[in-house]
């Protein structure tokens, strides 16, 4: 099974409806002129705002699945029959005044939510602190069936917990998707390809891990295969990055390198 996807490697701003042209116009490229069949955007895509932006001005951003942004996006993907993955800022009936979720979609080329997640391992870290205006989910993302293979899914930040990876390997995900808003800084930018190098080995799987791009944000958006082998990258501007997945290459791998089938968990399940 092969299939083409397009990282919209792009940068966010504040201006939600700027965000959606670039999107539609992403959208339409990628569809039309490198025949995507998937296209995924970066975490928080739909706005972005600079560290220390006053609560209140996210809070009054945020939108719900049902909000403008969402269902733009629903019509772009049935509009181009793809499937677009996208972050944003969700807005719920119990959420606390103020904090919002985090929150990325995924939209099946009819226009439907396949399925969506909020980010539960947040980025306090680095001198900057995330909880301060999101609030944190509650369970993992749980990996879906598409046409393409089994999909799982987290963001960014969690790419440091590979209990998080495992988990998704372990329930059949074949293809993790990892939008990002990787944060510029002395080391950063190593960690980000060494990490999901690494995720994509121990689990041999496809890792597609699309990043944000602007001075705060490193860009760099990679995906790696199960053999830990970078079939694809972005540079530090504004790009969309094609890259045909060949999902018989993960038996292939796991054929001449069996460590995932190899655990022992009754010597580590204990472990917190």
């Amino acid at each position: 099974m092969k299939f083409r996807v397009v990282m919209a490697q792009l940068e966010s701003t504040s201006d939600k409806q700027v965000n959606y042209e670039k999107a539609a116009k992403a959208v339409r490229e990628a569809a039309c002129s490198h025949f995507a069949q998937m296209v995924v955007f970066p975490e928080i895509f739909m706005s972005f705002f600079p560290a220390h932006t006053p609560k209140y001005i996210i809070v009054d951003d945020a939108e719900t699945l049902e909000g403008p942004f969402v269902t733009g996006m629903r019509k772009l993907a049935a509009e181009y029959g793809v499937w677009l993955i996208f972050g944003m800022k969700e807005l719920t009936d119990e959420h606390k005044a103020d904090r919002v979720y985090n929150t990325v979609v995924i939209v099946d080329s009819g226009g439907s939510i396949a399925g969506s997640y909020r980010k539960t391992h947040l980025y306090d870290a680095f001198g900057l602190k995330e909880s301060d205006t999101i609030m944190p989910g509650d369970r993992l993302f749980e990996p879906i069936q598409t046409p393409f293979g089994k999909l799982g899914l987290f963001v960014c930040y969690e790419l440091r917990f590979p209990e998080i990876a495992r988990y998704q390997a372990a329930r059949g995900a074949e293809i993790i998707i990892v939008p990002s808003g990787w944060v510029r800084g002395p080391m950063k930018e190593q960690h980000w390809s060494h990490l999901i190098t690494v995720r994509a080995l121990e689990n041999t799987v496809f890792m597609v891990a699309c990043n944000q791009v602007s001075d705060f944000y490193s860009g760099q958006s990679l995906v790696a295969d199960p053999m830990g082998v970078l079939m694809a990258a972005g540079p530090e501007n504004e790009a969309l990055i094609a890259c045909e997945l060949d999902l018989s290459r993960i038996g292939s791998v796991r054929s001449k390198l069996p460590s995932y089938e190899q655990r022992r968990p009754e010597l580590y399940s204990s472990l917190i």
